[in-house]
């Protein structure tokens, strides 16, 4: 499988992530993820396949790390991607650069000063009427 499919599911990223950081164990690497362990076995293989990923056996464990073929192989492709790019967007750059006006400082912006207002308030409101006494 090429190395981008193989990094096309998340759990997958996850584990390159988590194997960036060190070499894990594939318990180690379980203990990350709510899924079972053949699960989590099978996403190993696919790495494996896809040469991201290598293996040792360690006595009774199998401990994983990065395999720097298959980064690399990453690297190379984001590289030329770059490649492309770069002297694109300098290009671009130059260009709006050339047909904007230079900046100026931006000047505070002016508040204008509170108009008074043209209606009267409303008066205040009546109290209602006081009962009589009897006498």
């Amino acid at each position: 499988m090429p190395p981008f499919a193989a990094l096309s599911d998340p759990t997958r990223r996850r584990i390159v992530e988590l194997l960036a950081a060190r070499e894990m164990s594939a318990g180690d690497i379980h203990g990350h993820f709510a899924v079972s362990a053949p699960a989590i076995s099978q996403h190993l293989k696919v790495l494996r396949e896809a040469r991201l990923v290598r293996v040792r056996a360690e006595a009774q464990r199998r401990v994983y790390s990065l395999d720097p073929d298959g980064i690399d192989e990453i690297d190379a492709w984001v590289h030329g991607i770059r490649q492309f790019w770069a002297p694109r967007l300098d290009a671009l750059e130059r260009e709006l650069r050339a047909s904007s006006p230079p900046a100026t400082p931006a000047s505070p912006p002016q508040h204008a000063p509170p108009q008074p207002t043209t209606t009267a308030p409303p008066p205040p409101p009546t109290p209602p009427p006081r009962p009589e006494k009897e006498s």
